[in-house]
């Protein structure tokens, strides 16, 4: 049984991840340090209360002693890090917070792991020459005169970032965002994931840490927070208020199934090559006005009002800084890793309405 550390998990991804995680790896124990924002919510993992595999520790990823003491309390064998600030229009109100979130809690979850996974430094160096540590674990790569050497493929422990596609900044009608695009990040929330990620990227580089990122495109599905477009569309259906969309509507995303982000997270997490980083996109670009009319025409068929919910729709003052395209290219984790997203878009929006369809009838 090893422990791992996922943080942020009452939210949207995380809370997804969990009860997957959980039935589908029985080796594993969760420990989930999640701060309990306005973002997360326990409910979101009502299902897996009172299951001995998993742990809640309601805490701060940047309380540097916190985090500590979970790694020693309970031997931490790995790391899945979803927590972040992620709202772009409350990081354009309140950016500061996203900075202390995204950088400094990825950078103090980053070196207490360093610490107590490579202490001394190198510890699993040591382990390994020890015959602690056994070939299937670790591979080195170790000059003539034995001094240095750098982790080629390590199992455990390993520290997975979760990151976004948008730290590549903005598209143009055409291309796709690749693992070696340049990142020009474009607003304060993705300027922070940007930031957490170099310093990932660092920490790999400077002392051979085992570490993996995942950048994704646009998620939808169960437990989306109410601030995200398409629970914001569905829920002002319902409530029969204005539908608004930030200026033409065009500004297109790529869409991923939450539980298909989740198979490309645990697949990565278990097989990804250290230091590499694997774009997870759905291939499934949408504007927002078409996401609109889909979810209108849906709930005209699932439940039918007087007029047609597309009357709702209103069009708003754009964002600053509205990034213009988004789409990734996930030809590396499908060819490499053999990942392939499951729900296109028409079906998986069918399964998100009907989920919170659902959750409306039951409050």
């Amino acid at each position: 049984m090893q422990n791992i550390l996922l943080t942020g998990t009452a939210g949207f991804i995380g809370s997804n991840f969990v009860p997957h995680f959980l039935e589908k790896y029985p080796e594993y124990t969760l420990i989930n340090l999640d701060l309990l924002t306005y973002a997360g919510n326990l409910e979101n993992l009502k299902e897996c209360e009172g299951t001995p595999r998993y742990k809640f520790i309601k805490g701060d990823i940047c309380n540097r002693e916190l985090v500590e003491f979970i790694f020693n309390e309970y031997d931490i064998q790995g790391v899945i890090h979803f927590a972040a600030e992620s709202h772009v229009d409350n990081s354009i109100k309140n950016p500061g917070v996203f900075v202390e979130t995204n950088v400094n809690g990825t950078f103090t979850l980053l070196d207490v792991a360093y610490k107590y996974w490579m202490e001394k430094p190198f510890k699993y160096r040591d382990r390994y020459l020890n015959g602690i540590l056994s070939d299937e674990c670790l591979v080195m790569n170790e000059n003539e005169d034995n001094s240095k050497f750098r982790i080629k493929h390590l199992k455990l422990p390993r520290f997975h970032h979760i990151s976004t596609d948008e730290v590549y900044g903005t598209l143009g009608e055409t291309g796709l965002f690749t693992e070696t695009t340049p990142y020009a990040p474009n607003s304060p929330y993705s300027a922070s994931k940007a930031s957490s990620d170099m310093i990932v990227r660092a920490y790999h580089y400077t002392y051979g840490m085992n570490t993996v990122i995942t950048n994704c495109s646009n998620n939808y599905g169960p437990k989306q927070h109410d601030e995200k477009l398409i629970p914001t569309i569905i829920r002002k259906a319902l409530s029969g208020q204005n539908i608004p969309i930030y200026g033409d509507g065009k500004n297109i995303r790529d869409w991923l199934y939450v539980l298909d982000h989740c198979k490309g997270i645990e697949l990565v997490f278990h097989e990804g090559t250290s230091g590499e980083t694997y774009n997870i996109g759905g291939r499934n670009e949408r504007d927002n006005l078409y996401i609109a009319h889909k979810i209108c025409e849906i709930l005209d068929t699932l439940k039918p009002k007087a007029t047609s919910y597309k009357e709702q729709i209103s069009f708003v003052e754009d964002r600053a800084g509205h990034d213009r395209r988004y789409a990734i290219d996930a030809t590396k984790v499908e060819t490499k890793l053999g990942w392939v997203a499951e729900e296109n878009f028409e079906s998986g929006i069918v399964k998100t309405i009907a989920w919170y369809l659902e959750k409306y009838n039951n409050e």
